[in-house]
């Protein structure tokens, strides 16, 4: 029990839990910077790591690309076309390499600078959101590494024509880089969706009402991220796509879901 002339810690705990933290627009600031040097120190040490293991990472890269001329009858080799080319290679894959390595740290950094404004349940989902943010951004790499690139390698290489092939490893990479990038970050919908969720702006009926200007956007993406003119190749970047989307209305109605639940209990409690 509290001392006459003092709070009652158990009455004022819980509220200011609950209500997360209140900052001034300048403390703002200086977290936010203090957020941003973490984020830049993570990326920078992500990318000396990447430039150490740059070689044999690029090695594992071009392997796609060499089976895919092996089995067109080819020359399973990569060129490039000036004197420095390789060695802007390994920097430019040691940065974006980098990045990757560093996400759970920046996702960390973000998640840390919303916290504050968020109620104590909802900053429970801190290891949640980290932990399935980068399986989700990893998952979109491997599934465009796996299964996308293969298929649009063969289908590219099988237009050879007169003329013999002599594909630069740094176009190469430079279109390797659309796809998986392109794919990891496409595959981070349900973490939007649960964001946007979480603050009220998007709902599962707002979801599903809209779908056919979701379905607009998907295939807007979808061609641009797809590197082929044919069909099919867009069709498998849409599909998954289109699956993860209906993951993210499930995810908003999860959400919806406690918000109601614990918008009941409170209601109740008073």
């Amino acid at each position: 029990m509290a001392k006459p002339g003092q709070p009652d810690r158990a009455a004022t705990t819980p509220s200011e839990e609950e209500a997360g933290g209140r900052m001034s627009f300048f403390e703002h600031l200086v977290d936010l910077r203090k957020r941003l040097i973490n984020s830049v120190i993570a990326i920078g040490i992500g990318m000396v790591v990447g430039f150490a293991l740059s070689e044999k990472l690029v090695d594992f890269i071009v392997r796609p690309m060499t089976k895919a001329l092996r089995d067109a009858g080819l020359a399973d080799k990569l060129i490039y076309t000036s004197p420095a080319g390789y060695l802007n290679l390994l920097i430019t894959f040691g940065v974006y390499s980098g990045i990757v390595m560093a996400m759970p740290v920046v996702l960390h950094q973000i998640w840390l600078f919303v916290a504050p404004g968020l109620y104590k349940h909802e900053r429970r989902a801190a290891t949640g959101f980290i932990f399935s943010s980068t399986v989700l951004f990893l998952v979109g790499i491997a599934f465009g590494y796996f299964i996308m690139l293969p298929y649009i390698l063969r289908f590219l290489v099988s237009f050879q024509g007169p003329v013999t092939p002599l594909i630069s490893v740094n176009e190469y990479f430079d279109l390797i880089l659309i796809v998986l990038l392109g794919l990891g970050l496409i595959f981070e919908t349900p973490i939007l969706i649960f964001f946007l969720s979480l603050f009220g702006i998007v709902t599962p009926k707002f979801l599903l009402k809209n779908f056919r200007y979701a379905m607009l956007i998907i295939t807007v993406v979808a061609a641009i991220v797809t590197p082929t003119p044919d069909a099919t190749t867009m069709l498998i970047f849409m599909a998954p796509m289109i699956l993860l989307y209906f993951a993210g209305v499930l995810v908003s109605y999860v959400v919806l879901r406690r918000k109601q639940a614990r918008e009941l209990a409170g209601g109740e409690a008073h």
